[in-house]
């Protein structure tokens, strides 16, 4: 037996194993019906959560093809970040595709009349017809052939999605060329070097290009985003053993507001990074913290200053591991302000850098991963004893 099939054998007992225990808890199995079907969706309210509570963002997650709903949630479980930051998680079911051999998959193949968009767009109706929605906040992400429908959500569904987080996909080329926005919005990736299923440089087969580059993706959403200011960062490889590092690129506007993100797993696979694969980034939490800075206005939470990007550059954050404090060196002439984050989005400090080395005492914050922001940087930092 193969590598690639003892792998896939692991991975659907984890996914049965890790359903059976999500869906002994608190997700909630529904469906409506649209276009003569009966269409399932599993649906996870933040606790606390009552008809008086303010409206809440909206998340959908898409299952990759030939998957479920249930083995999206196993790689990609909401609840604990959707309870911390308040928002309402659902992951749809796609219908088995009869030219694909039945295959539950997105994007159904030609002839069809299958349209997921529109799918959606109804699912949307029902959903804020039974809870308090914040409709200027619904995003979507998805993996593998999920994230290929999700472009196709932010392109045709554009009126109705803020921003949108893909993993392990590129676009399909009839998408990157008809693709338009109708506001700015939030477009992240995670995307491994080595993916095998979906090439990082595209793909094409007998002279026709069916994927597009990754890097055609990116200077895509940028064009339509208006974002032109390029900025990379090698990202801390805290786990050495899974075979892959991290490099994180973003593209901003002239108000320094990321509109486009992406993150290079050099060496990584047809992952779900934090889940499977790489294991420096966690891909729930990297969407989560991205998108939630967007409604259909834009990006909202941003700083809008005009500092120097070569500034930004010289910024030095160390040491990393951190424990007791958090020196950020930079040089003269880039006072500005900081803002950290914790795993979970939430702001846990901030100040001015001053001229000369500031410090950020953090021996009271719990362990674990968080974010420095300075100016349109973000850097990743890992608080250990």
């Amino acid at each position: 037996m193969n590598t690639f099939l003892l792998r896939s054998l692991f991975l659907s007992s984890m996914i049965v194993t890790l359903y059976q225990n999500a869906q002994a808890q608190n997700y909630q199995s529904a469906s409506i019906s649209f276009d003569g079907q009966t269409r399932n969706y599993l649906i996870y309210i933040p606790s606390g959560y009552t008809p008086a509570s303010p409206p809440l963002p909206l998340l959908f997650n898409f299952h990759g093809g030939g998957g479920d709903m249930a083995s999206q949630v196993a790689i990609s479980d909401l609840r604990s970040i959707a309870d911390t930051a308040r928002f309402i998680a659902v992951y749809p079911q796609a219908l088995p595709d009869p030219n694909d051999g039945g295959s539950t998959n997105w994007l159904h193949k030609d002839p069809t009349q299958v349209d997921d968009v529109l799918f959606i767009d109804a699912l949307i109706d029902s959903l804020k017809n039974q809870w308090r929605i914040d409709t200027n906040r619904i995003y979507a992400c998805g993996y593998s052939l999920g994230g290929e429908f999700t472009y196709e959500l932010a392109c045709r569904l554009n009126e109705r999605i803020a921003a949108v987080g893909v993993v392990a996909r590129t676009m399909q080329t009839a998408q990157y060329n008809q693709c338009n926005a109708v506001h700015p919005t939030g477009i992240l990736t995670i995307l491994g070097t080595a993916d095998a299923i979906s090439d990082y440089n595209g793909m094409s087969f007998g002279g026709i290009q069916y994927y597009v580059s990754a890097d055609d993706v990116h200077q895509l959403w940028a064009q339509l985003n208006n974002s032109s200011v390029q900025q990379s960062i090698a990202l801390p490889d805290t786990d050495p053993s899974d075979g892959s590092t991290v490099e994180l690129k973003t593209w901003s506007d002239g108000n320094n507001c990321i509109y486009v993100q992406h993150f290079k797993v050099n060496g990584g696979g047809h992952d779900w990074p934090g889940s499977f694969g790489n294991m420096d980034i966690h891909s729930d939490e990297e969407i989560w913290r991205f998108v939630s800075r967007f409604d259909l206005s834009g990006a909202f939470a941003c700083n809008s200053t005009s500092a120097g990007v070569s500034i930004m550059k010289e910024i030095k954050v160390f040491p990393n591991p951190f424990n007791e404090k958090i020196v950020i060196d930079a040089p003269e002439g880039s006072e500005q302000n900081y803002r950290l984050f914790d795993i979970q989005g939430q702001l846990v400090r901030s100040g001015n850098i001053g001229p000369e080395a500031s410090e950020i005492e953090s021996e009271e914050l719990p362990l674990g991963v968080y974010f420095l922001q300075t100016g349109n940087i973000f850097h990743k930092l890992l608080k250990t004893n």
